[in-house]
């Protein structure tokens, strides 16, 4: 089996206060790529969408463009992320922009492009 797709045309698109999800969904794999534009915050973007206090999705994430912030509900470690850098990033966190440039990050998780800003 043999598939390939481009983020010039995602299957599907996901528009949220001060952002957007672009997904591409593969078999075996949902890739997602996340705009986040300044003031974009998580627990106020995208938690009336969701119905959840906190991020329940978990992210296996590259950084393009922008900085952003995560934040873990149970132990409430921190870490800022920049372009160049790759994380996971476990379910219950909050995340917001730092700075004012949109943050960019594509997203290999699989459940992003699938959950993510969905109620």
């Amino acid at each position: 089996m043999l598939e390939v797709k481009t983020v010039e045309k995602p299957d599907e698109r996901r528009d949220f206060p001060r952002g957007h999800l672009e997904a591409l969904h593969l078999t075996g794999l949902d890739f997602a790529v996340g705009t986040f534009e300044p003031g974009w915050r998580w627990s106020e973007s995208v938690a009336p969408i969701a119905g959840t206090g906190s991020c329940m999705v978990p992210h296996n994430g590259y950084v393009v463009q922008g900085r952003m912030r995560l934040r873990m509900d149970d132990d409430g470690g921190e870490a800022e992320v920049g372009p160049g850098d790759v994380f996971v990033c476990a379910p219950g966190h909050d995340a917001w922009v730092v700075g004012d440039e949109p943050v960019i990050v594509y997203d290999f998780a699989g459940t992003m492009a699938n959950e993510y800003a969905k109620s």
